[in-house]
């Protein structure tokens, strides 16, 4: 869900006194890297497959990145990894502000354009300008997927998830009114960037809803 008014949100800098003589780009760099601690408070739909609870966006971010290191090989395009990390590593940061946005919640996703816009605003500001401008330009570039980086970052943060849920037979399938259709459509992004990762997610979510995880369209009540 989306936080309170994120203009009203002390920072954590705040209560976190820099030592005298902090040089001022120091200074706003570690004011930004503590409030981005605030990412381990957000917390997403996906059940862990470790742990009875869900998952938190620094969990996710951390495993997007991990699976850029060991999946790349399966992009249809030459892909720069160490692109790629960056752009798992800074997508969801803001929704620090602006809460995660669950996949299936139509409704929420209404203004989810407009509530990270305000949020990458304020939480990138933070930065010293020259930073700034290259964080906001890397969360512009996974928003718009027009890179085969940004491509490749979208597909990863579409699939595990999908791992997720398949491990924890269903997961968030289970949200009354979505389908095995509905899962199919939402992931589908996924071929933009791997046929043979979109082979494996369409045999996933098929094999889920044979299973009786997800319902399959035509057995929606």
């Amino acid at each position: 869900m989306p936080h309170d008014d994120d203009n009203e949100t002390p920072l954590l800098a705040d209560a976190v006194r820099q030592p005298d003589g902090t040089p001022e780009r120091l200074r706003r760099q570690i004011e930004f890297i503590i409030e981005a601690d605030r990412l381990k408070n957000v917390f997403r739909r996906s059940p862990l497959l470790s742990a009875d609870r869900r998952e938190n966006d620094a969990e996710h971010s951390w495993h997007l990145a991990l699976m850029t290191l060991v999946l790349t090989e399966y992009a249809d395009e030459p892909v720069d990894a160490g692109k790629v990390l960056a752009l798992v590593v800074v997508h969801d940061l803001v929704e620090i502000y602006a809460g995660d946005t669950f996949l299936y919640d139509t409704a929420a996703a209404a203004d989810q354009e407009e509530r990270e816009q305000r949020a990458a605003d304020k939480l990138f500001a933070l930065l010293p300008d020259d930073q700034r401008e290259h964080f906001r330009a890397l969360w512009d570039e996974f928003e718009a997927r027009v890179t085969p980086e940004a491509r490749f970052a979208k597909a990863m943060d579409r699939l595990q998830p999908l791992l997720l849920n398949y491990g924890n037979r269903g997961g968030t399938w289970r949200t009354p009114g979505v389908t095995e259709e509905d899962v199919l459509a939402r992931k589908s992004v996924i071929k933009d960037a791997s046929a043979d990762l979109w082979r494996y997610a369409q045999d996933l979510i098929h094999t889920g809803a044979a299973n009786g995880w997800v319902p399959r369209a035509d057995s929606r009540s």
